[in-house]
């Protein structure tokens, strides 16, 4: 669950990586770990005098370039985290994806935006509740949280709704407007 953080104007709202993708980049980081200590092993035998490195030039690049293929995508499901951080002060939206050392950041101007909107997946089984910062025609929206419970969606909207003056609306259970597309 995401929850939002206050502190001197700005709010900040992390949307956590699912288990499932920090689950999954285990079997690639160890499959990674594999080709790159069998390139160790073969270097260290190439340095040491028991084998040469023009013979084994082309399997230490292939294992080498394999092992950084599985393993980047590995160390990106790891490490990715995705937050929002709103200025009220500033009246300015930053969108981090971070991942590793890397951090890919988007700047919105927060008067662009006049609404907070909570919807729903339309999924009978396992819905979905999404809390959006939105505005007018043309304007994508950006999804700030989801929850499974919609009394959580609603408790952040409200709160988000206070703090940045904002009205909050609750389209749960209607239909979307046939000429717009559902960005996040």
């Amino acid at each position: 669950m995401a929850g939002a953080m206050t502190v001197d104007g700005t709010i900040r709202i992390d949307r956590p990586m699912p288990w499932i993708g920090r689950l999954l980049s285990l079997p690639l980081l160890a499959a990674s770990a594999y080709l790159l200590w069998n390139v160790a092993l073969g270097l260290r035998q190439d340095f040491s005098g028991f084998g040469r490195l023009a013979d084994d030039l082309v399997p230490v690049l292939v294992f080498t370039g394999l092992g950084l293929l599985v393993g980047i995508p590995g160390l990106i499901l790891l490490t990715f985290r995705y937050f929002v951080v709103l200025n009220e002060s500033l009246r300015q939206i930053v969108i981090t994806r971070q991942f590793g050392p890397l951090n890919i950041r988007s700047q919105r101007d927060l008067a662009d935006y006049h609404f907070i909107s909570i919807t729903d997946d339309y999924d009978p089984q396992l819905t979905t509740y999404d809390v959006n910062l939105c505005g007018d025609k043309g304007t994508a929206p950006i999804t700030l949280s989801s929850f499974t419970k919609r009394e959580e969606a609603n408790r952040l909207a409200n709160e988000l709704g206070r703090l940045l003056k904002l009205p909050a609306r609750d389209y749960v259970g209607t239909e979307p407007d046939a000429g717009e597309d559902s960005e996040g």
